[in-house]
């Protein structure tokens, strides 16, 4: 009669099995730390396992699941396709007719406040000597009035 040798096939399956165990989270590891894609594919290939082994493994198939949502991007507006996206020399004329508004804008808003202070300036005076003020409008002569004299 032969001899059970049984055991040893079973603990050589056993070293297998936690030798094979062994390389697929170094690979999830590894792959997680290089930032690289985690995919069962990509576990797979890197730890030499198949697909199939990975999904019938409880915990690690939890946390490749895990790994993916967690480096999801969140959902941001859609890329506009590249027919549609503005070239550079429209985003430079873009730039420069903005440039162009706000050195306009700029010199309105100077004139406005150079004619509020000269407004300012012949209130008071008029206030302080009892005159009033011949124009309407500081710095431009005023037409002359419409009516009887």
């Amino acid at each position: 009669m032969r001899a059970d040798n049984s055991r040893h096939l079973t603990t050589a399956a056993r070293q297998r099995a936690e030798q094979t165990r062994a390389r697929a989270v170094r690979a999830l590891r590894r792959l997680d730390e290089t930032g690289k894609s985690i995919t069962f594919e990509a576990v797979a290939a890197e730890a030499g396992v198949s697909r199939s082994w990975l999904y019938s493994q409880q915990d690690i198939r939890a946390e490749i699941q895990a790994l993916r949502t967690r480096r999801q991007p969140s959902p941001a507006a859609p890329l506009t396709p590249q027919r549609q996206r503005a070239t550079e020399a429209s985003l430079l004329r873009r730039l420069e007719a903005t440039s162009q508004r706000m050195r306009h804008l700029e010199e309105d808003n100077r004139q406005l406040r150079q004619a509020l202070a000269e407004a300012l300036g012949s209130a008071r005076t008029a206030q302080t000597t009892g005159k009033a003020p011949r124009r309407d409008t500081p710095g431009q002569q005023g037409a002359e009035p419409i009516g009887p004299r």
